[in-house]
């Protein structure tokens, strides 16, 4: 009896791995497919060098945010640039549900990094004598850490409850990655739990770090507002104003598609730039290098 339970779960699990999806991509338009192909090209080019940049540049939660940013970014994006140039833009079940894990750790991550973002933030423009005190090393790590793995167990109970799923409708995803409401809309199994997980989840992870930013940024203002020199707070609006254009946005399967590309890969590029411009600690690094580079040839 045990065996032929055990021979069925196999043949199942066989079947699961053997699925091959068809994956839609952006446009269905053959004379758009090189120029897009160029075009993200450029993007995820200039993204991994902005980002290893910010890496190399600074060790705090600025690097942290590249961190996550690059490997959003190449989660997605390389894919994305095959089915560009491949006449089938196939992709297998395994692939599928560990492209969908990694989206999803390092998206609810960062969601709750830029929380941390905040806090940082509010810390240095409500209390700056103590910042140094508040904001160690330590505590960092721990927000970091926190972060992650808020990121790894949504990512858990997103993938397990997807691979419980029976996909024995077409395998045509109307996206150009696995995301999750693509996937549930193909499937043929009873979805209401799978659709309460997800509202349950995604609604934790997008209004606890809403809030929290929300709160921080409202102390921060008020302080702001405090300040008498206009100077000071020129200064402490220029701190945060990085932070604020940072976080992203999504919404229908097309414009969720949109909306995608920007936080997929259009942020990931931009973020370094937004925060570089604003960042003392960036500027100090990046005088060093260039500083160093041209003493060094001056000595030549």
């Amino acid at each position: 009896m045990f065996n032929i339970l055990f021979d069925r779960r196999m043949a199942i699990a066989n079947n699961f791995t053997a699925i091959l999806f068809a994956l839609l991509g952006l446009t269905q338009q053959s004379e758009l497919q090189l120029p897009l192909f160029l075009l993200f090209l450029e993007i995820y080019v200039v993204s991994v060098v902005g980002n290893l940049g910010m890496i190399l540049l600074i060790a705090y939660l600025f690097s942290c945010l590249s961190f996550i940013d690059l490997y959003c970014s190449t989660v997605i994006t390389p894919q994305m640039l095959v089915n560009f140039v491949k006449k089938k833009n196939t992709i297998l079940y395994s692939e599928c549900m560990a492209q969908l894990f990694f989206f999803v750790v390092f998206v609810v991550a960062k969601g709750y990094l830029l929380t941390a973002m905040a806090y940082d933030r509010y810390v240095a423009i409500c209390s700056p004598l103590l910042y140094n005190v508040t904001m160690s090393p330590w505590l960092c790590s721990l927000l970091v850490l926190i972060a992650f793995i808020l990121g790894v167990l949504s990512a858990v109970a997103h993938t397990s409850a997807m691979m419980k799923l029976s996909f024995c409708k077409s395998h045509i995803i109307n996206h150009y990655f696995c995301d999750v409401l693509p996937l549930l809309n193909l499937s043929c199994s009873n979805t209401h739990l799978k659709e309460l997980l997800l509202f349950v989840v995604v609604g934790y992870n997008s209004l606890v770090p809403t809030l929290a930013v929300a709160i921080s940024y409202a102390f921060i203002f008020y302080s702001i507002l405090r300040i008498r020199s206009s100077d000071g707070r020129f200064k402490a609006f220029g701190t945060c104003s990085s932070h604020l254009i940072a976080p992203p946005s999504s919404n229908s399967l097309d414009q969720e598609k949109v909306s995608s590309v920007f936080y997929t890969t259009v942020i990931p590029m931009l973020n370094p730039l937004i925060y570089s411009l604003r960042n003392k600690d960036v500027k100090k690094a990046l005088r060093k290098v260039f500083v160093g580079s041209e003493f060094s040839s001056l000595r030549v």
